[in-house]
């Protein structure tokens, strides 16, 4: 991975305060695909287990090829799309495999190797665009503007997120249960996000450079996001743990467990948008660490004996909130640092580092559930969120300011 030693180029971009119709349009791609994505992901444990009558093993097993298949092929997305200097044709390749997939969800019937082989060719595509799509949302904004345009972003996306799984639940129960419907219609939406995808995302691609190129990880202030990134993912727990605990917390109807993520979803996409501006004002940093400190107050209310529905909506919202203020914000501060000659490679180490660090801490956590329960593994996990916390403001004070 490396970085150009030459001066960063002059950004064709434009210069004012106003998102910029690409970035609009990458949301635009990225709120229909995860529609796509979504109306998947909210029906697949019902289809594999009620409709293929898959053993929780298997199911199990596929479970985590999707969540982890896509850490490789977001470094090889970034590299390429730096090497190759075509950002837009890597995060199309991604788009249209991911959308393929959806049709041989149903090809590959109830062969467990084959829907396993389906499901990480599915996020090997959503692993290949991320970073390069991201780093085009970068090329496409000012600084003044970094984080408001990834907060649009995120919102749009959160949005499709939104719409998903609503169509699909809509689908099964007008086709009484016809899972095919939806995977056929999924593909069909994940194609016309394709097609806005080459029709109205326009890359200017910058000339090449030929400059001396030094490792990426050698430059001080990409190093320092990236450690601190990954150690606040470190102590991060999956999301299905905190809605499992809000169940476990409040004791209502099990029926009403889906739509949990759909209030925090719904909060991150009303605040998306605010943070991001607020993190172009007074820095990308303090937001992120803020976000994280939402995080520990979401960690407060979970371990407290208050079974009031105000302080569970409140742990919803404040939840939303903890990724508003830190995803798009988080890939805002890198694409600063970054060059624009390796920002897609910079995005995706960044990501995956942060991805590793989450997926650890939720195994960690999970372990401590079932030793300990789960109220001292909470515990354990706020009193390392403090610490982390902490120990970045104190070194954000010693070391230089970042740009942001």
């Amino acid at each position: 991975m490396y970085l150009a030693s030459t001066v960063r180029p002059t950004p064709t971009v434009r210069t004012g305060t106003k998102v910029a119709g690409t970035v609009l349009a990458l949301g635009t791609v990225s709120l229909i695909t995860d529609v796509s994505a979504e109306m998947v992901t909210a029906v697949l444990p019902l289809y594999f287990v009620v409709g293929l009558g898959l053993s929780p093993l298997q199911l199990g097993f596929l479970d985590g090829l999707y969540t982890g298949a896509s850490a490789l092929s977001r470094l090889a997305g970034g590299h390429l799309a730096d090497r190759w200097r075509r950002r837009k044709a890597v995060a199309t390749g991604g788009y249209a495999t991911s959308a393929v997939t959806k049709v041989l969800l149903l090809l590959a019937g109830s062969s467990v190797p084959a829907l396993g082989a389906v499901l990480v060719a599915d996020r090997v595509g959503k692993g290949l665009r991320t970073a390069p799509r991201d780093a085009l949302i970068a090329a496409n904004s000012t600084p003044a503007t970094m984080g408001r345009s990834f907060g649009v972003h995120r919102a749009m996306d959160t949005a499709g997120a939104l719409l998903g799984p609503l169509l699909a639940f809509a689908l099964l129960w007008f086709t009484t249960g016809a899972y095919d419907a939806v995977f056929v219609t999924s593909a069909c939406i994940a194609l016309a996000g394709v097609m806005v995808l080459v029709l109205f995302v326009r890359e200017q691609r910058a000339p090449a450079i030929a400059t001396q190129r030094v490792p990426l990880l050698r430059d001080r202030r990409f190093r320092r996001v990236c450690v601190r990134s990954t150690a606040l993912g470190l102590v991060t727990i999956g999301d299905a743990f905190v809605f499992l605990l809000l169940q476990q917390r409040f004791g209502f109807d099990i029926a009403l467990f889906p739509l949990l993520p759909l209030v925090s979803a719904l909060s991150f996409l009303l605040l998306a948008v605010p943070l991001g501006r607020l993190a172009d004002r007074l820095g990308r940093w303090q937001i992120f660490i803020g976000g994280y400190l939402i995080l520990a107050a979401v960690y407060t209310l979970l371990l407290t004996t208050v079974a009031s529905p105000v302080v569970l909506i409140g742990c919803l919202i404040l939840h939303g909130a903890f990724y508003a203020a830190t995803d798009g914000v988080l890939a805002a501060a890198v694409a600063e640092v970054v060059p624009e000659s390796a920002r897609a490679t910079g995005l995706a180490i960044v990501a995956t580092g942060q991805s590793l660090g989450r997926f650890a801490a939720t195994i960690a956590f999970g372990a401590m559930w079932t030793w300990w329960g789960p109220n001292r593994a909470l515990t354990v996990m706020l009193g390392l969120l403090a610490v982390a916390v902490v120990a970045m403001s104190l070194t954000r004070q010693r070391l230089p300011q970042d740009a942001s």
